[in-house]
């Protein structure tokens, strides 16, 4: 059995670290940085920026955001919202994405019909 004090929990990971574990670049975690929403936990003695397990997670979160079609200024605004905000966002956001599967689904149909009378 293993026992974690606060310094297991407090793994730090280098930039160069975090874009490798999480398919990302830079430039991403910079433009992340510039919109505040996220920051370096601290440095190394090289001077490289190092991100804890809390930041690496909030990343993740921001990356789900942008996938689900929110720009960076509404997940500034979601991020540290109280989760009755998050929820109606999210509500109304999957009804967008509905539609457009909805509409997607369409067009499949459509060129699948047209590749047949070719």
């Amino acid at each position: 059995m293993q026992f974690y004090g606060k310094e297991d929990m407090k793994v730090e990971h280098t930039l160069r670290e975090i874009c490798t574990r999480l398919g990302i670049t830079r430039r991403t975690v910079q433009g992340y940085e510039k919109w505040g929403l996220l920051a370096p936990t601290d440095k190394n003695k090289y001077g490289h920026l190092l991100y804890d397990q809390l930041a690496v997670e909030r990343i993740q979160t921001i990356r789900f955001y942008q996938r689900a079609g929110f720009a960076l200024k509404e997940i500034k605004e979601l991020l540290d919202a109280p989760n009755h905000v998050k929820k109606a966002a999210f509500q109304a956001r999957m009804i967008l994405l509905e539609e457009e599967h909805r509409e997607q689904e369409l067009l499949i149909q459509q060129v699948r019909t047209y590749i047949e009378n070719l």
